[in-house]
C-alpha cells in the first residue's frame, strides 16, 4: 500500500464533545422538522404549491413574449434562445418557490396541520415496523451531525445559495418521543380491538 493512501486504521479517533442542539425559533405552527430531507419536502408538498411551479416558468416566458413584441427585433434566433434561458430560470425559480414553501410548514413558520398529520402517520408507520424514524446512513455519526449543521435552516437562503438535506441523520430539532407514544396508543387500540373480536 502506498503511503499517501488512506487506511482506516491510521486515522486518529474522533474526539467526542457536547453536542449544540438546534435553536428553535419561536413559530406561530408546531414545527415538524428544523432540517428536513429533500424528499420529504417534496413529497409533502401541497397541490397549489405544485401549481405555482406548473404556471411560475411560463409567466416569464409571456412577459418576454409580449415585451418582445412590442419592443422586439426581428432576430428569430435570438428570440428563441431568449425563450428558452427565461423557461429555464422559471424553472429553477418555480422550484425553489415549491421547496421553500414546503419547508416553511415542516420549519413551522406557515400553516402546517396536513403536514403534521401526514408526519405524524408517516413516521407512527415506521416505528410500528422498527424502522429507524429518518432512515439509515452510512455515515458516521460524527458527519451526519455535520451535514446537519450545514443544511440546517439552509432553506431561509436558498435563492442566495441552494442547499439541500440529502443526508439521513437523526438531529432534526424535534421531540421523537410523540412518535413512539402514538404508536404504543395505535397498537393497543389495535390488541383490544383483536382481543375483543
Amino acid at each position: 500500500m502506498a503511503d499517501d493512501e488512506y487506511e482506516p486504521s491510521n486515522v486518529a479517533p474522533m474526539q467526542t464533545g457536547k453536542v449544540i442542539p438546534p435553536q428553535r425559533s419561536v413559530t406561530a405552527y408546531p414545527p415538524i422538522d428544523l432540517d428536513p430531507h429533500f424528499t420529504r419536502v417534496v413529497k409533502y408538498a401541497r397541490p397549489s404549491d405544485w401549481a405555482e411551479f406548473a404556471i411560475l416558468p411560463w409567466t416569464g416566458v409571456g412577459f418576454f413574449h409580449w415585451w418582445h413584441g412590442r419592443y422586439g427585433s426581428d432576430t428569430k434566433m435570438a428570440y428563441k434562445a431568449c425563450q428558452r434561458v427565461n423557461f429555464s430560470v422559471g424553472l429553477m425559480t418555480a422550484f425553489c418557490v415549491l421547496y421553500v414553501r414546503s419547508s416553511y410548514r415542516f420549519m413551522g413558520f406557515r400553516e402546517n396541520a396536513r403536514e403534521t398529520e401526514m408526519d405524524m402517520r408517516e413516521m407512527t408507520d415506521r416505528v410500528k415496523k422498527g424502522l429507524p424514524l429518518y432512515g439509515e446512513s452510512r455515515l458516521s455519526e460524527y458527519m451526519q451531525g455535520v451535514a446537519a449543521r450545514n443544511s440546517r435552516n439552509s432553506q431561509v437562503l436558498l435563492h442566495v445559495l441552494p442547499m439541500f438535506n440529502i443526508v439521513n441523520h437523526n438531529m432534526h430539532g424535534v421531540d421523537t418521543a410523540k412518535y413512539y407514544r402514538n404508536a404504543e396508543r395505535e397498537l393497543e387500540a389495535e390488541g383490544k380491538k383483536a382481543a375483543g373480536s
